[in-house]
């Protein structure tokens, strides 16, 4: 069986909670690297409630080249 696992938050708004410190709770508790948080970013933009066109173009045009640059920074290129 597989299926994908992501990172998500529930009502943000009343809660308080981002996206962002839910990712790096999860970093931080099971060591997870930036490719790990790539691919459960990945996985959430596949399962989105969006059209596939639209999906993808976030993908390629947003998320990949997003972390790239934060790959470039992190390892000092």
């Amino acid at each position: 069986m597989h299926f994908r696992v992501t990172v998500n938050t529930d009502n943000r708004l009343m809660s308080g909670v981002t996206l962002s410190a839910e990712l790096h709770t999860v970093a931080e508790t099971f060591g997870y690297s930036l490719g790990d948080l790539q691919w459960l970013t990945l996985n959430a933009m596949k399962s989105a409630f969006a059209h596939f066109d639209e999906r993808l173009h976030i993908i390629n045009d947003v998320i990949k080249p997003g972390f790239s640059r934060a790959d470039a920074t992190l390892s000092g290129a």
